[in-house]
């Protein structure tokens, strides 16, 4: 169970699902509100969440132990973020899950661009078919 806990694909696996009940549940509750409001609200239950959870296991740091860089990163990740959400929330708003949450996956297609291209990261061949594969995959859906 140790050896699962600590396996980041146990935790991406877990990211995918948390966010595919995201858009679903989302999509239900904006159909009746402003998609920047919601937005609002989803990210002061996430602040609250998180809150919670730093509190509880004793994880909050000082933010003068950060590297400037660190600092300015996740700022940065913050404001992606956010912009991400109203995006997406608008999109939602106007169209179907099954069609927006495709097209939001493809994140991952440029995570893989923007690794290889900027952060120096490498990809096998089979892993560029994948990355192929999830472009044309949520096309297909999204547009079909």
């Amino acid at each position: 169970m140790t050896q699962l806990i600590n396996s980041w694909a146990f935790w991406a696996f877990l990211a995918a699902l948390f966010a595919a009940l995201t858009a679903i549940f989302a999509k239900v509750g904006v159909e009746n509100i402003n998609a920047d409001y919601a937005t609002f609200l989803r990210t002061l239950v996430v602040i609250l969440s998180l809150g919670i959870i730093l509190y509880f296991t004793g994880q909050f740091q000082p933010l003068d132990q950060l590297s400037g860089k660190s600092l300015l990163f996740l700022i940065l990740s913050g404001l992606a973020t956010g912009a991400s959400w109203l995006c997406y929330f608008r999109a939602l708003k106007l169209g179907n899950a099954s069609q927006v949450a495709p097209v939001d996956k493809l994140s991952v297609v440029l995570v893989a661009l923007i690794g290889v291209f900027l952060l120096g990261e490498h990809l096998s061949g089979p892993a560029w078919t994948g990355v192929g594969l999830i472009a044309a995959g949520s096309l297909l859906v999204a547009l079909g």
